[in-house]
Parts: structure tokens; C-alpha cells; sequence
């Protein structure tokens, strides 16, 4: 079992949109619950249609959009307790007024009233009214029936209202909104991750990225890595339920959500930190960085003048970062990467060897269509002799499918026992 927290596929949000300017809001709101990977019909009141179409809604959930308590489309006309059984979550933006007091009430003489007694998925409401009918104190009754009642209320924002009052009662800005929905999710789906992942209760810990070797205050020793690959593993490593530290060279990448970060430079840099991060307790070292292999000797103290037309550097070579980790007595499951331009797999076979690894994920960086700056890569994944693992080809695929896939290895070597082996 694997899952993906980048997005939130094939859950489903009905949008209920009440009477209220705060209506126009809600066209952004479903563009961007769409954008989070989510599946979105929208329900409208009649006082909602005075300020939006519905044609506005289709256009942007690409779903019909309901209207009518009998909905003679629907089967046996019940749309209210079809969209009931669809939905995942029920968010109100806006609630109005009288619609928070049709749901504390009980009232059911619309499609949407109706809706929130048919379903048994958590109801979320966005309040959106005049600031003294916020402050009214039937309206605080009606919201503390509903929070007894197991509803979520989003409080709302203070500001300028559209009828010229300043105070609360506006609601919160879609993108705020959307944001909230998803990272409801994301929580939801890290618990089962925890649980039930296939890396769950790990830490791993991950090297990505080019290193630079300075020459001096303005240049540097480096790769063409972008560090795309390990990114991928991290967020899919954190998908599986483990606690993931990502060192991270210098890359142009956002953190995957969950993961833990840690920027570096040098290859020096990058051990230190590795060494670290071994001490305070590692399950899993998977190393993806495309560590320079020497640095300068003696990085100049200012910038190097252009004189003559040769410059002799002396170069001394970089501390080996897997092979370092692989011989400590706290010795983590060690996952290599071998990215090269001939031989691969020849020379990927001698690296886990030499460099005592458990695991190593080889690729050919000489291919145009995958490597380092492609968002699509190819592999061999080979293991070490004592788990008796086959070794696995990984067909030409995006990264992060690449990423869930190498887990799934790591998972079945880390659960692997060699007696059943031996058993046949």
C-alpha cells in the first residue's frame, strides 16, 4: 500500500453556494479545489443565483450543477441523497445567515438543507454576512447548535464589507480555503500512511542534489544534477509513512509536503550533516547526490584574476559519502545510485559491491530522454547478494513513479527473508 500526498486524487467536494456577494469568491474557490487534484460538483441556493450562473460553475467544476431538490434527471428523482453518497466532504462558502439557521433548525425545504441531513461526510461551513448579523445572537445560537452538531466552522475575516460596515463576516480568501481542504486530506491520509505505509515508523534520510566545490568567492566545481530524482523519493518515502530528512544541495526545487530539509553545499558539507543525522537515528540512507568526486585544494581568498592562458588548480578528492555511511557500526538499509554513461549496470554491480551497499538504483545519464534534466527516468535496481532479490528493470516512467517503485524495493529487501529461501 503506497500513497501519494502531492495531490489528492479521486476525492470528491460538493461546494454549496449560498445568497451572498461572498458568491464570487466561490468561482475561484472551485478553480482552485480543481487545480488540488479534487473532484467538485457545486450546489446552489436560489438567493446564490442571484449573484453567480450556474453556467459560471459547470464551466469550472466541468460537472452539471444542482439546483432543484427533485431533480427529475436523478434516480427516482432523490439528486439530494445521490450527491450525499458521492461526496467526501460538504464545504457551505458561502453560508449565509439563513442557511445556518436552516441547518441548526433542521429545516429541509431546498436541495442544500436537505443535502446536509442526507449525508453522513463532514460538513464544512463558511460564514459570510453583515458584521451585526454575525454578532447577532440568534446567529452565535445556530453556530454552537452546528458545532454540537459536528459541523467544522471556517470563522470568518474582518474587513470592509460590501454594504459599507467594516468588521467580521467576510469570508476567508478561496485559495485559504482550498488550502484548508487539502491539508484536511494530506492529515487524513498521513495517519493511514503511518499506519498501514510501506516505510511506516522509518526515518529516512536522503542526499540530493549536485554538490559545488568553491575556487574561489565567485566559482565553483559542479554537475549538471538537478536534484529531481531524490526530491521524488522524498515525497514519495514521506507518502509511505516515514519520517524523511532530505540534504539538499543547491537546487531550485520546493520541499516536498512532510519532509524535512536541510541545505548544503559541498560535498564536505553534505557528510557532516549525513553524520549528523546517523547519530541522532536512521533507518534508511539513500543516497541520490551527484557528489563531486574532488574539491580545490586551497580555495582562493579572493576572486582569481584571468592572467596567462592556462590556470593550474590543484584538485584533492572528496570524501566517499555512501561508503562512509555504509562502514559505521550504526549502520542504516544503504541505497546508492550509480549514474552513468556506459557500462551501467557493470559498473553499477561493482559499486554495491565495493562500496558494501544493500541496494543500488543504476540509470544511463547519456540518454536524451532521461537523466538529469529530464522529469522522466529509467532503471536497474540491483541488491546485494545476502537478500536473494532478483534484480528489477523499471521501465522508462515520470520520476515520481520511478520514486514509488524504488520504495516499493527498498520495503521488500527491508521485509525480506532469506530462509524462505532456502526453504525450496
Amino acid at each position: 500500500m503506497s500513497f501519494d500526498l502531492s495531490v489528492i486524487p479521486n476525492k470528491n467536494i460538493i461546494v454549496g453556494i449560498t445568497g451572498g456577494i461572498a458568491a464570487y469568491k466561490s468561482a475561484i474557490l472551485v478553480r482552485r479545489l480543481k487545480d488540488a487534484g479534487f473532484n467538485v460538483r457545486v450546489v446552489m441556493t436560489e438567493g446564490a443565483q442571484a449573484f453567480i450562473t450556474p453556467l459560471t460553475f459547470q464551466a469550472l467544476s466541468g460537472n452539471p450543477v444542482h439546483t432543484q431538490l427533485l431533480d427529475p434527471e436523478a434516480e427516482a428523482g432523490m439528486g439530494h441523497i445521490e450527491l450525499a453518497r458521492w461526496a467526501d466532504l460538504v464545504l457551505i462558502a458561502p453560508a449565509s445567515c439563513d442557511t445556518l439557521a436552516k441547518f441548526a433548525a433542521g429545516l429541509a425545504d431546498d436541495l442544500l438543507s436537505t443535502l446536509y441531513l442526507a449525508t453522513s461526510v463532514p460538513v464544512w461551513v463558511a460564514p459570510a454576512m453583515n458584521q451585526q448579523m454575525w454578532a447577532a445572537k440568534a446567529t452565535q445560537r445556530n453556530l454552537a447548535t452546528l458545532v454540537d452538531d459536528g459541523v467544522h466552522v471556517i470563522m470568518p475575516e474582518s474587513g470592509s464589507q460590501a454594504c459599507g460596515d467594516v468588521g467580521l463576516g467576510r469570508m476567508p480568501e478561496p485559495e485559504e480555503l482550498a488550502r484548508q481542504v487539502t491539508d484536511y486530506f494530506h492529515k487524513a491520509q498521513r495517519a493511514i500512511a503511518e499506519k498501514f505505509g510501506l516505510l511506516a515508523s522509518k526515518h529516512v534520510v536522503i542526499t540530493a542534489g549536485p554538490t559545488r566545490e568553491a575556487i574561489d568567492p565567485v566559482r565553483y566545481i559542479s554537475n549538471h544534477s538537478t536534484g529531481k530524482m531524490g526530491f521524488a523519493l522524498a515525497a514519495a518515502c514521506y507518502a509511505a509513512g516515514a519520517k524523511v530528512t532530505l540534504i539538499a544541495g543547491p537546487v531550485s526545487l520546493d520541499t516536498p509536503n512532510g519532509v524535512r530539509r536541510i541545505n548544503v553545499s559541498s560535498a564536505v558539507q553534505m557528510l557532516d550533516t549525513s553524520m549528523q543525522l546517523l547519530d541522532e537515528g536512521c533507518d534508511v540512507f539513500i543516497a541520490t547526490a551527484a557528489v563531486a568526486d574532488y574539491r580545490v585544494a586551497e580555495v582562493a581568498e579572493h576572486k582569481i584574476k584571468k592572467s596567462g592562458d592556462e590556470l593550474d588548480i590543484a584538485l584533492i578528492k572528496n570524501p566517499d559519502i555512501v561508503a562512509t555511511i555504509a562502514q559505521q557500526d550504526k549502520r542504516p538499509f544503504m541505497v546508492g545510485f550509480a549514474a552513468e554513461t556506459r557500462n551501467v549496470e557493470e559498473y553499477a554491480a561493482g559499486k554495491l559491491v565495493a562500496k558494501k551497499l544493500d541496494m543500488i538504483a543504476c540509470n544511463d545519464v547519456s540518454r536524451a530522454d532521461i537523466g538529469f534534466a529530464s522529469d522522466e527516468n529509467a532503471m536497474t535496481v540491483f541488491f546485494a547478494e545476502g537478500y536473494h532479490l532478483p534484480k528489477r528493470d523499471l521501465e522508462k516512467a515520470s520520476k515520481q513513479e520511478i520514486a514509488q517503485q524504488l520504495v516499493e524495493a527498498i520495503h521488500d529487501a527491508l521485509h525480506h527473508d532469506p530462509a524462505q529461501d532456502e526453504a525450496f
